[in-house]
């Protein structure tokens, strides 16, 4: 993901172009786009592209590699993780690729989830071979993550436009949203923290996110790292709708049909969050669970 987002980002191509057989014949990412950068920020987030190129070739040449994935990296998938951040649509839809700040925000979103990642499996892991890479990677993730920060820190008071909302709000409020969709208390910080939140207690500002009072790396597991990429809450549903829909028409009908499956998990999981009281939108659930049934079944026939 993070190879295909900061090349396309910074120069307009992706793995397709400069190194195809990393993809292993898998599709081709969706929406994805170049960025309009400054020639600093395109600089930074090309020399990001290119060390993520070679994580992919590290960790291919080390463990049994797996095709690309059909990664949805358009304007509007990014516009909904920044609905959900909100809790409301925004207006006009959140365009990552329309400038520097709206960029940086949107690569906000990636490198941190894998840096905690790797910070939770290095105490599993036994081979010498896979700690050595998991350390590898983890040096240059976590500066990504802390150069990133860094630039957005610099402009933490500019607003958002045409939001009018700062840019320390929608950190705050991105690190919330991974919080909620990992399921496992707080690994996540923006770059403005309640002074007893920060390091030792004494500081609001939050350059780089740390636990407890030792200002250490947050850890997350395999299972919390899939719910928050797939931003469902679920580490087994990848894909719903809109996903599905694409997926159909690039000749992906397996995708697709996973797809079907995370909008039939999608009503139940809408249904159980009225649990404690009289759901307002049983039949809506019902219908999509049962017509996320019927897709499938259709979608299975051209497998």
């Amino acid at each position: 993901m993070e190879a295909e987002f900061f090349l396309w980002g910074s120069l307009g191509f992706g793995l397709d172009k400069f190194a195809p057989e990393l993809a292993d014949g898998g599709p081709s990412p969706i929406g994805v786009r170049i960025a309009k950068l400054s020639p600093l920020i395109r600089d930074v987030i090309a020399q990001f592209g290119f060390q993520e190129v070679g994580h992919v070739r590290a960790i291919k040449n080390t463990i049994a590699g797996f095709p690309r994935p059909l990664l949805n990296l358009s304007r509007e998938s990014f516009a909904a993780v920044m609905n959900d951040a909100f809790g409301h649509p925004l207006e006009p839809p959140f365009d990552p690729y329309a400038n520097d700040i709206n960029y940086l925000l949107a690569s906000y979103v990636i490198p941190y989830v894998g840096l905690t990642g790797y910070v939770g499996a290095n105490p599993k892991l036994q081979s010498p071979t896979a700690k050595r890479l998991i350390a590898g990677l983890l040096g240059v993730e976590s500066g990504q993550d802390a150069v990133l920060r860094t630039l957005l820190y610099e402009r933490g008071r500019e607003n958002v436009e045409p939001y009018g909302i700062m840019v320390t709000e929608f950190t705050n409020r991105i690190s919330e949203l991974r919080n909620k969709l990992g399921r496992h208390g707080i690994k996540d910080e923006g770059l403005k923290v309640k002074r007893e939140v920060g390091a030792e207690e004494s500081i609001r500002g939050n350059i780089l996110a740390g636990r407890d009072e030792y200002s250490l790396a947050y850890d997350r597991t395999p299972e919390e790292i899939l719910r928050i990429v797939y931003g469902s809450r679920q580490e087994n549903k990848p894909v719903s709708l809109p996903e599905a829909i694409e997926a159909l028409t690039k000749g992906n009908p397996k995708f697709a049909e996973d797809g079907m499956v995370g909008c039939y998990g999608d009503s139940q999981d809408c249904e159980e969050n009225f649990k404690s009281s009289i759901s307002p939108l049983t039949g809506l659930n019902t219908a999509v669970h049962e017509l996320s049934g019927v897709g499938r079944a259709i979608i299975r026939n051209l497998l």
